[in-house]
């Protein structure tokens, strides 16, 4: 049970750092000094592949086994680069509300992909919960919506799926692999792989930033969005998997619109009416109803005591 209590923090420290991230982020590509979303994810790729590389050296963690490193090719490509880059190509294409709104998806797809490749059951409670908290985000994103602006495209959302698709098949697929590795050393690995998967794509926008000419305060967002919004909870995600179920860990996701309109809210962006407050609360409930419901585990080793008690019933 503590080891569970450990996922739940871990998790929930990630998507808070994500929710500030945000504002952060859209600061940076609002900016003046032509920093594209290309060119900033290969920053983020590269900045926190170094910083966990000279990590991993200081602190001497287990090497990796080669069968491991090549396992880890296809956990970057579908954990960071296809994730990213899918998620990032998308945003550009569509509007940010219907970005928010396909993301809401991942949850169901996490659960979905649990039940094939995990055997998790869907059961009525974890269908339940998910519904409750994918209509808190949706009705918290619609709120906060400014769709008069709102550019709209198919390709676009059809990017932000891929994305989606993308992390609900990381988050199930890879649990024993990072189980039996360190998260520097598989982090380390991952963000070496995803940095060079990315390159041919980000090469051209990156050489155009003007990196002499941008002030302090840009590179001071810059390595919050290297060291917290990626070295640290990329470090803290793994300690999430290997504790708790995957559609659990997923629906914490939705905590990030949470935190991105408390931090709008604080900086007079935006403002906090009943509704965001019901959001909220819809969200936290689904999150809730969810880690109530049953595992496989769980229901297979009911289903093995009711078989004890009915063969001592028979003796």
């Amino acid at each position: 049970m503590k080891q569970s209590y450990w996922g739940h923090i871990a998790i929930i420290a990630v998507n808070l750092i994500f929710g500030f991230n945000t504002p952060i982020t859209k600061s940076v590509l609002g900016s003046e000094f032509m920093i594209s979303p290309l060119a900033l994810t290969f920053l983020r790729f590269a900045g926190a592949a170094s910083v966990f590389w000279i990590a991993a050296a200081l602190l001497k963690v287990p090497k990796a086994g080669k069968k491991d490193i090549l396992i880890m090719i296809v956990a970057a490509f579908l954990g960071i680069a296809l994730n990213q880059m899918s998620f990032v190509v998308g945003l550009s294409s569509t509007s940010p509300v219907d970005a928010s709104i396909v993301v809401t998806l991942t949850p169901v797809l996490t659960m979905i992909a649990a039940a094939l490749f995990l055997k998790e059951p869907i059961t009525a409670l974890k269908v339940l919960g998910v519904f409750i908290g994918c209509a808190g985000a949706v009705l918290l994103i619609l709120t906060s919506a400014n769709n008069s602006s709102a550019e709209r495209s198919w390709v676009g959302n059809l990017f932000c799926l891929t994305s989606c698709i993308a992390y609900a098949l990381y988050l199930t697929l890879f649990k024993k692999l990072i189980s039996r590795n360190h998260p520097l050393t598989l982090m380390k690995w991952m963000f070496l792989f995803g940095t060079i998967m990315v390159l041919p794509i980000c090469y051209k926008p990156l050489s155009e930033v003007p990196f002499a000419s941008l002030p302090a305060e840009i590179w001071l967002k810059l390595i919050y969005i290297v060291l917290a919004a990626t070295f640290v909870t990329y470090l803290l995600i793994p300690v999430g998997q290997v504790r708790l179920r995957p559609t659990t860990l997923s629906m914490y996701n939705y905590l990030q619109p949470i935190v991105t309109t408390l931090v709008a809210v604080f900086m007079g962006m935006d403002t906090f009416g009943w509704h965001k407050a019901l959001a909220a609360g819809l969200v936290f409930l689904g999150v809730y109803v969810v880690t109530q419901s049953k595992s496989r585990q769980q229901i297979e080793n009911e289903k093995r005591l009711k078989e004890k008690e009915k063969s001592a019933l028979r003796d």
